[in-house]
Protein backbone atom coordinates (compact mmCIF):
# COMPACT_ATOMS: atom_id res chain seq x y z
CA UNK A 1 0.00 0.00 0.00
CA UNK A 2 0.90 3.34 -0.42
CA UNK A 3 2.44 5.68 2.40
CA UNK A 4 -0.23 8.15 2.78
CA UNK A 5 -2.85 5.78 2.49
CA UNK A 6 -1.16 3.43 5.49
CA UNK A 7 -1.15 6.86 7.42
CA UNK A 8 -4.94 7.11 7.36
CA UNK A 9 -5.54 3.63 8.13
CA UNK A 10 -3.44 3.98 11.48
CA UNK A 11 -5.57 7.30 12.35
CA UNK A 12 -8.71 5.56 11.85
CA UNK A 13 -7.50 2.28 13.90
CA UNK A 14 -6.40 4.30 16.45
CA UNK A 15 -9.32 6.03 17.08
CA UNK A 16 -11.64 2.50 16.59
CA UNK A 17 -13.18 3.60 13.27
CA UNK A 18 -11.51 1.26 11.15
CA UNK A 19 -10.78 -2.67 10.94
CA UNK A 20 -6.92 -3.08 10.07
CA UNK A 21 -7.13 -6.76 10.27
CA UNK A 22 -10.29 -6.28 7.37
CA UNK A 23 -8.32 -3.85 4.99
CA UNK A 24 -5.27 -5.72 4.47
CA UNK A 25 -7.34 -8.99 3.39
CA UNK A 26 -7.22 -9.78 -0.30
CA UNK A 27 -9.17 -8.69 -2.44
CA UNK A 28 -11.05 -11.74 -2.57
CA UNK A 29 -12.15 -10.98 1.46
CA UNK A 30 -15.86 -11.66 1.82
CA UNK A 31 -16.30 -8.61 3.65
CA UNK A 32 -14.28 -6.72 1.49
CA UNK A 33 -16.73 -4.42 -0.38
CA UNK A 34 -16.42 -5.62 -4.48
CA UNK A 35 -16.03 -2.51 -7.03
CA UNK A 36 -18.69 -1.51 -8.87
CA UNK A 37 -18.10 -2.90 -12.68
CA UNK A 38 -18.03 -0.76 -15.41
CA UNK A 39 -21.08 -0.55 -17.51
CA UNK A 40 -20.87 -2.73 -20.52
CA UNK A 41 -19.69 -0.59 -23.60
CA UNK A 42 -22.78 0.51 -26.39
CA UNK A 43 -22.73 -2.89 -28.58
CA UNK A 44 -22.56 -1.39 -32.21
CA UNK A 45 -22.84 -5.21 -33.70
CA UNK A 46 -26.83 -4.78 -33.98
CA UNK A 47 -26.02 -1.07 -36.30
CA UNK A 48 -23.28 -3.06 -37.73
CA UNK A 49 -25.25 -5.89 -39.33
CA UNK A 50 -27.80 -3.46 -40.31
CA UNK A 51 -25.77 -1.45 -41.92
CA UNK A 52 -24.10 -4.37 -43.62
CA UNK A 53 -27.36 -5.40 -44.44
CA UNK A 54 -28.83 -2.13 -45.66
CA UNK A 55 -25.68 -1.94 -48.21
CA UNK A 56 -25.90 -5.54 -49.16
CA UNK A 57 -29.86 -5.15 -50.05
CA UNK A 58 -28.80 -1.91 -51.67
CA UNK A 59 -26.34 -3.65 -53.89
CA UNK A 60 -28.53 -6.31 -54.93
CA UNK A 61 -31.66 -3.82 -55.80
CA UNK A 62 -28.76 -0.93 -57.71
CA UNK A 63 -28.11 -3.43 -60.77
CA UNK A 64 -31.73 -3.75 -61.61
CA UNK A 65 -33.16 -0.08 -60.50
CA UNK A 66 -30.45 1.37 -62.68
CA UNK A 67 -31.27 -0.80 -65.59
CA UNK A 68 -35.11 0.52 -65.11
CA UNK A 69 -34.31 3.70 -64.90
CA UNK A 70 -32.07 3.42 -68.31
CA UNK A 71 -34.70 1.69 -70.11
CA UNK A 72 -37.39 4.12 -69.57
CA UNK A 73 -35.07 7.49 -70.10
CA UNK A 74 -33.72 5.71 -73.60
CA UNK A 75 -38.00 4.95 -74.33
CA UNK A 76 -38.39 8.38 -73.03
CA UNK A 77 -35.81 9.76 -75.81
CA UNK A 78 -36.77 8.17 -78.29
CA UNK A 79 -40.36 8.68 -78.35
CA UNK A 80 -39.45 12.16 -78.23
CA UNK A 81 -37.41 11.33 -81.70
CA UNK A 82 -40.09 9.43 -83.10
CA UNK A 83 -42.05 12.27 -82.49
CA UNK A 84 -39.89 15.35 -83.97
CA UNK A 85 -41.01 16.41 -87.46
CA UNK A 86 -38.79 15.95 -90.31
CA UNK A 87 -36.36 18.25 -90.66
CA UNK A 88 -36.95 21.15 -93.07
CA UNK A 89 -40.60 20.03 -93.37
CA UNK A 90 -42.82 23.14 -94.99
CA UNK A 91 -45.96 22.47 -93.32
CA UNK A 92 -44.95 23.43 -89.83
CA UNK A 93 -46.34 27.18 -89.31
CA UNK A 94 -44.65 27.46 -86.22
CA UNK A 95 -41.14 26.70 -87.60
CA UNK A 96 -41.51 28.99 -89.86
CA UNK A 97 -42.72 31.87 -87.89
CA UNK A 98 -39.20 31.44 -85.64
CA UNK A 99 -37.45 31.26 -88.73
CA UNK A 100 -38.46 34.04 -90.52
CA UNK A 101 -38.80 36.07 -87.78
CA UNK A 102 -35.22 35.28 -86.57
CA UNK A 103 -34.01 35.37 -90.28
CA UNK A 104 -36.05 38.92 -91.09
CA UNK A 105 -36.16 41.07 -87.93
CA UNK A 106 -32.67 39.58 -86.48
CA UNK A 107 -30.65 42.63 -87.29
CA UNK A 108 -33.34 45.28 -86.88
CA UNK A 109 -34.56 44.23 -83.35
CA UNK A 110 -31.21 43.01 -81.76
CA UNK A 111 -28.73 44.91 -83.65
CA UNK A 112 -26.37 42.30 -84.70
CA UNK A 113 -25.02 41.48 -88.02
CA UNK A 114 -24.15 38.02 -86.85
CA UNK A 115 -28.10 36.55 -86.32
CA UNK A 116 -26.41 33.14 -84.42
CA UNK A 117 -24.94 36.23 -81.49
CA UNK A 118 -28.58 37.76 -82.02
CA UNK A 119 -30.12 34.45 -81.28
CA UNK A 120 -27.78 33.21 -78.05
CA UNK A 121 -27.61 36.44 -76.75
CA UNK A 122 -30.75 38.05 -77.39
CA UNK A 123 -33.99 36.12 -77.89
CA UNK A 124 -32.39 33.05 -76.43
CA UNK A 125 -30.11 34.57 -73.75
CA UNK A 126 -32.09 32.99 -70.89
CA UNK A 127 -30.50 29.41 -72.43
CA UNK A 128 -26.99 31.07 -72.39
CA UNK A 129 -27.48 32.51 -68.76
CA UNK A 130 -27.87 28.47 -67.85
CA UNK A 131 -25.10 27.68 -70.01
CA UNK A 132 -22.92 29.84 -68.13
CA UNK A 133 -24.36 28.91 -65.15
CA UNK A 134 -23.60 25.04 -65.76
CA UNK A 135 -19.57 25.90 -66.72
CA UNK A 136 -19.42 27.33 -63.07
CA UNK A 137 -21.05 24.33 -61.15
CA UNK A 138 -18.98 22.22 -62.87
CA UNK A 139 -15.78 24.41 -61.73
CA UNK A 140 -17.50 24.58 -58.00
CA UNK A 141 -17.64 20.73 -58.24
CA UNK A 142 -14.08 20.29 -59.42
CA UNK A 143 -12.90 22.47 -56.93
CA UNK A 144 -14.71 20.77 -54.19
CA UNK A 145 -12.79 17.21 -55.28
CA UNK A 146 -9.20 18.80 -55.92
CA UNK A 147 -8.72 21.94 -54.29
CA UNK A 148 -6.05 21.11 -51.45
CA UNK A 149 -4.85 23.62 -48.75
CA UNK A 150 -1.15 23.27 -49.74
CA UNK A 151 -1.53 22.32 -53.30
CA UNK A 152 -0.02 19.11 -55.19
CA UNK A 153 3.14 20.72 -56.70
CA UNK A 154 4.65 20.37 -59.98
CA UNK A 155 7.61 17.92 -59.24
CA UNK A 156 10.41 20.03 -59.43
CA UNK A 157 11.44 17.46 -62.65
CA UNK A 158 8.75 17.59 -64.43
CA UNK A 159 8.65 21.81 -64.19
CA UNK A 160 12.48 21.57 -64.84
CA UNK A 161 12.09 19.84 -67.94
CA UNK A 162 9.01 21.91 -69.10
CA UNK A 163 10.79 25.38 -68.27
CA UNK A 164 14.16 24.62 -69.97
CA UNK A 165 13.06 23.56 -73.19
CA UNK A 166 14.03 25.97 -75.25
CA UNK A 167 11.74 25.52 -78.02
CA UNK A 168 8.47 24.73 -75.93
CA UNK A 169 9.95 28.65 -74.55
CA UNK A 170 10.12 30.37 -77.82
CA UNK A 171 7.12 29.36 -79.42
CA UNK A 172 5.00 30.14 -76.08
CA UNK A 173 6.69 33.47 -76.32
CA UNK A 174 5.31 34.37 -80.10
CA UNK A 175 2.02 32.21 -79.68
CA UNK A 176 0.73 33.06 -76.55
CA UNK A 177 0.52 37.05 -77.00
CA UNK A 178 -1.37 36.32 -80.53
CA UNK A 179 -3.31 33.63 -78.81
CA UNK A 180 -4.70 35.87 -76.22
CA UNK A 181 -5.29 38.97 -78.55
CA UNK A 182 -6.59 36.44 -81.01
CA UNK A 183 -9.38 35.34 -78.70
CA UNK A 184 -9.95 38.82 -77.17
CA UNK A 185 -10.95 40.25 -81.00
CA UNK A 186 -13.24 37.25 -81.08
CA UNK A 187 -15.03 38.04 -77.93
CA UNK A 188 -15.46 41.54 -79.62
CA UNK A 189 -16.46 40.88 -83.54
CA UNK A 190 -19.24 38.00 -81.94
CA UNK A 191 -22.02 40.56 -82.93
CA UNK A 192 -20.23 41.28 -86.28
CA UNK A 193 -19.39 38.37 -87.75
CA UNK A 194 -17.84 34.57 -86.84
CA UNK A 195 -17.41 34.48 -83.31
CA UNK A 196 -18.38 35.43 -79.48
CA UNK A 197 -17.88 34.70 -76.14
CA UNK A 198 -17.59 30.71 -75.70
CA UNK A 199 -15.22 30.77 -78.68
CA UNK A 200 -13.26 33.51 -77.81
CA UNK A 201 -13.05 32.17 -73.87
CA UNK A 202 -12.04 28.93 -75.55
CA UNK A 203 -9.24 30.54 -77.34
CA UNK A 204 -8.14 32.41 -74.11
CA UNK A 205 -8.14 29.66 -71.89
CA UNK A 206 -5.43 27.68 -74.14
CA UNK A 207 -3.50 31.02 -74.46
CA UNK A 208 -3.46 31.02 -70.83
CA UNK A 209 -2.73 27.50 -70.44
CA UNK A 210 0.16 27.27 -73.32
CA UNK A 211 1.55 29.82 -71.02
CA UNK A 212 1.88 27.93 -67.47
CA UNK A 213 3.42 25.35 -69.01
CA UNK A 214 6.16 27.05 -70.82
CA UNK A 215 6.69 29.60 -68.07
CA UNK A 216 5.29 28.04 -64.96
CA UNK A 217 2.17 28.79 -62.86
CA UNK A 218 4.34 31.59 -60.48
CA UNK A 219 4.41 34.14 -63.01
CA UNK A 220 0.84 33.56 -63.81
CA UNK A 221 -0.47 33.26 -60.81
CA UNK A 222 0.75 36.98 -59.38
CA UNK A 223 -2.33 38.03 -61.27
CA UNK A 224 -4.13 34.94 -61.90
CA UNK A 225 -4.66 33.15 -58.42
CA UNK A 226 -7.77 32.07 -56.76
CA UNK A 227 -8.54 35.52 -55.25
CA UNK A 228 -8.87 36.89 -58.36
CA UNK A 229 -10.85 33.85 -60.62
CA UNK A 230 -13.62 34.26 -57.90
CA UNK A 231 -14.45 37.82 -58.32
CA UNK A 232 -13.84 37.97 -62.17
CA UNK A 233 -16.60 35.03 -62.49
CA UNK A 234 -18.13 36.71 -59.46
CA UNK A 235 -18.77 39.91 -61.33
CA UNK A 236 -19.03 38.56 -64.85
CA UNK A 237 -22.13 36.04 -64.56
CA UNK A 238 -24.00 38.40 -61.76
CA UNK A 239 -23.31 41.19 -64.49
CA UNK A 240 -24.87 38.87 -67.21
CA UNK A 241 -27.51 38.06 -65.01
CA UNK A 242 -28.53 41.53 -63.92
CA UNK A 243 -29.02 42.50 -67.46
CA UNK A 244 -30.54 40.22 -68.79
CA UNK A 245 -33.38 40.55 -66.14
CA UNK A 246 -33.38 44.00 -66.75
CA UNK A 247 -33.61 43.32 -70.35
CA UNK A 248 -36.45 41.13 -69.81
CA UNK A 249 -38.58 43.19 -67.73
CA UNK A 250 -38.28 45.82 -70.08
CA UNK A 251 -39.01 43.74 -73.17
CA UNK A 252 -42.02 42.37 -71.02
CA UNK A 253 -43.67 45.36 -70.18
CA UNK A 254 -42.93 47.24 -72.98
CA UNK A 255 -40.15 49.44 -71.96
CA UNK A 256 -37.33 51.28 -73.85
CA UNK A 257 -33.54 50.12 -72.38
CA UNK A 258 -31.00 52.24 -72.62
CA UNK A 259 -29.05 49.40 -74.50
CA UNK A 260 -29.62 51.02 -77.92
CA UNK A 261 -29.62 48.60 -80.78
CA UNK A 262 -27.21 51.02 -82.11
CA UNK A 263 -25.88 50.82 -85.88
CA UNK A 264 -25.64 47.19 -87.45
CA UNK A 265 -21.82 46.45 -88.44
CA UNK A 266 -20.21 49.37 -85.68
CA UNK A 267 -18.25 47.86 -82.86
CA UNK A 268 -20.17 49.52 -80.01
CA UNK A 269 -23.98 48.21 -81.46
CA UNK A 270 -26.26 45.50 -80.46
CA UNK A 271 -27.25 46.71 -77.34
CA UNK A 272 -26.01 43.82 -74.57
CA UNK A 273 -24.52 41.23 -77.13
CA UNK A 274 -20.76 42.92 -76.53
CA UNK A 275 -20.69 43.04 -73.04
CA UNK A 276 -22.35 39.31 -72.87
CA UNK A 277 -20.05 38.07 -74.78
CA UNK A 278 -17.15 39.40 -73.25
CA UNK A 279 -18.76 38.21 -69.58
CA UNK A 280 -19.50 35.04 -71.10
CA UNK A 281 -15.55 34.89 -72.79
CA UNK A 282 -14.27 35.50 -69.37
CA UNK A 283 -16.17 32.58 -67.56
CA UNK A 284 -15.41 30.40 -70.37
CA UNK A 285 -11.88 30.68 -70.52
CA UNK A 286 -10.89 30.91 -66.24
CA UNK A 287 -12.55 28.05 -66.47
CA UNK A 288 -10.55 26.23 -68.79
CA UNK A 289 -7.56 27.45 -66.99
CA UNK A 290 -8.99 26.53 -63.79
CA UNK A 291 -9.54 22.92 -64.87
CA UNK A 292 -6.17 22.34 -66.00
CA UNK A 293 -4.49 24.07 -62.67
CA UNK A 294 -6.55 21.93 -60.24
CA UNK A 295 -6.11 18.96 -61.94
CA UNK A 296 -2.07 20.03 -62.68
CA UNK A 297 -1.35 21.07 -59.03
CA UNK A 298 -4.97 20.99 -56.98
CA UNK A 299 -5.12 24.85 -56.71
CA UNK A 300 -5.49 28.14 -59.01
Amino acid sequence: MKQNSLKEYFRQWDAGNFDFTEAMAGEDHPKRPKPEKPLPAWDKKPILRLRNREIAFFRKLYAPIAVVLCTVMIGFLIYTVCSLPPFGAADLPTNNEVTARYLGKGMEETGAVNTVAGVILDYRAFDTLGESHVLFTAMLAVLALLLSESGIRESEAERRIMQDDLILRTTARVVTPVTLIFGVYVMFNGHLGPGGGFSGGAIVGAGLILYSIAFGFENLGRILNFKMFRIVVLFALSFYSIAKCYSFFCGANGYETIFSAGTPGAIFSAGLILPLNLAVGLVVSLTMYGFYSLFQRGEI
